[in-house]
Parts: structure tokens; C-alpha cells; sequence
């Protein structure tokens, strides 16, 4: 099995407008038997999106759309690949009874989903801390310093594994180390091997999964995949289920990188 399982689509409001199947045929094209469609669900009602054009997550009014479309096209190709509706959802700290009311309803028509750390709470408020090395770098000027910034990822990354969201809280943590994106452009070497295990080890303890995505081999600021190849080991001694995400935002990213992992005989796959 050949298996993406972190896919944006033309109802991502910072992505491209490629046609639910063109992301299909070139999956068949590439060999892949199965594809997850987890578009950013809907951010917290309250929640105020502090990006700059405030397109995080998709409006809740294009919900329904997306997944009758994706319902639609997995249908159209049920005889040729398996294709699974979900949503990447945020765990935003101090908003989870809004998550998990949003996840009581619209987890019945899910899939598969994703959990994933995109804002953290600082003392002047969220910070979109993979949104640009500007944002970046004034959240660590916030926070203290970008060690204290890591520090503040990751506990709330550990706070999302062992978030109540309900009988239908997604079981795989998207992206687990995206505050490596821009490590390249901060330049601080930062150990942060003691903060990774540790959250590996709550995932495991859960019983979750890992995005093992391949983005960051693709940013200029990264260029290592979210965790690091050096990780994976760790995870799969601990019996973490590694589920491969391009977190494609446009066809051509589409299972960028994926050899590098499918070829490896020594990372657990599922």
C-alpha cells in the first residue's frame, strides 16, 4: 500500500485552485492506492485569525461543499484507489471545548483527520508560528527567546495529545517538530532531542500516530522532513505508527519526496 494522507484542495484559502481530480489522477499516475483529502477545517468561531488575510482554516459555510466534492470524487474512483475525507484540525490552546463541540458534529463524516499545532499563546496573545521568519522571530522576541519558543511548541503540541476533544478527536498529530521551518533562518542550534522524545513518548502512551511529513524538505528554512529521519527510529521502537503526508497544497507537491520514505525499509509505514 502507498498511502498520502495529507492533502489541501481547492477549498484551502491560502492554496491553489487544482481540481479534486487532477490531485487523483496524478495519485494513480504515481502508484498510490490510497489518499487522505484533510483540508484546515474551520478554525474556533471565537478564534480570531491573526494571519495577515485571516485564511487559516476554510469558512465554515464551504464545509459541507468540500466534503460532498470529496464524497463525490471518492465515489467516481472507489474502483481504483481508496480516498478518505478528512480535515487537518488546529489545537488551539484555551479553545477546546469549541474543538470538540466542532468535532461532534462533523466527526461522523470523517475518514481520517489530522491534529495539528499551528498557534501558540504567548503573553500578547496567538502567533501563527509557521507563517513567515518574521512572525517567527517576533514570537521568540515574545516568548523570550527562541529556545523558550520551542519550549512553548511543544508543550502545547504534549497539551493536544492529551486534549479531551471527544469521541471523535483525530489520532494522528500532524507535523509534530513544524517548529524546525525556520531553523535554518534563525541559526540558533537548538537541542531539542529531550522535548521530541518526550512528546514521542505521550504520543505512544495515547495510542496516537505521526504525520511523518515531507513539506519541510521543501523550505528553504527547514529542509528535513516533520520529525527529522534521525526521530524515526525512536518512533518506531516505541510502536508509533508512521502515516507518510506530502501536505500538498497544489498537484505538483503532491507525494513530493514520498521515495525517500517508501524506499526505506527501516521506517514502520501504515
Amino acid at each position: 500500500m502507498k498511502r498520502d494522507a495529507h492533502i489541501h484542495s481547492p477549498y484551502c484559502p491560502h492554496g491553489t485552485q487544482d481540481t479534486l481530480n487532477a490531485y487523483v489522477e496524478k495519485a494513480l499516475e504515481t502508484g498510490f492506492t490510497d489518499i487522505s483529502f484533510t483540508e484546515h477545517a474551520p478554525l474556533p468561531p471565537s478564534f480570531e485569525d491573526t494571519t495577515p488575510e485571516k485564511d487559516s482554516g476554510m469558512d465554515v459555510d464551504a464545509l459541507s461543499a468540500y466534503l460532498v466534492a470529496v464524497n463525490e470524487v471518492k465515489d467516481r474512483y472507489k474502483n481504483d484507489i481508496r480516498i478518505r475525507a478528512g480535515l487537518e484540525v488546529d489545537f488551539i490552546e484555551g479553545y477546546e471545548e469549541e474543538t470538540r463541540r466542532f468535532l461532534d458534529l462533523f466527526g461522523p463524516m470523517l475518514d481520517d483527520a489530522l491534529l495539528s499545532v499551528h498557534f501558540l499563546k504567548l503573553d500578547d496573545g496567538y502567533h501563527c508560528i509557521d507563517f513567515s521568519t518574521d512572525v517567527f522571530m517576533e514570537a521568540a522576541r515574545i516568548a523570550g527567546s527562541v529556545p523558550e519558543l520551542y519550549n512553548r511548541y511543544y508543550n502545547t503540541v504534549e497539551a493536544s495529545v492529551s486534549a479531551d476533544l471527544g469521541a471523535f478527536k483525530p489520532k494522528r498529530i500532524g507535523h509534530p517538530t513544524l517548529i524546525h521551518k525556520f531553523q535554518l533562518d534563525h541559526g540558533e542550534a537548538i537541542d531539542d532531542q529531550p522535548q521530541i522524545e518526550k512528546l514521542f513518548r505521550s504520543i505512544a502512551a495515547g495510542g496516537y500516530e505521526i504525520d511523518l511529513n515531507s513539506a519541510g524538505l521543501s523550505k528553504p528554512g527547514c529542509r528535513e522532513p516533520y520529525p527529522p529521519e534521525a526521530y524515526l527510529p525512536y518512533a518506531k521502537s516505541l510502536g508509533i505508527p508512521l502515516v507518510f503526508g506530502s501536505d500538498a497544497h497544489s498537484v505538483a507537491g503532491l507525494h513530493k519526496h514520498h521515495e525517500k520514505f517508501y524506499n526505506n525499509p527501516t521506517i514502520l509505514m501504515k
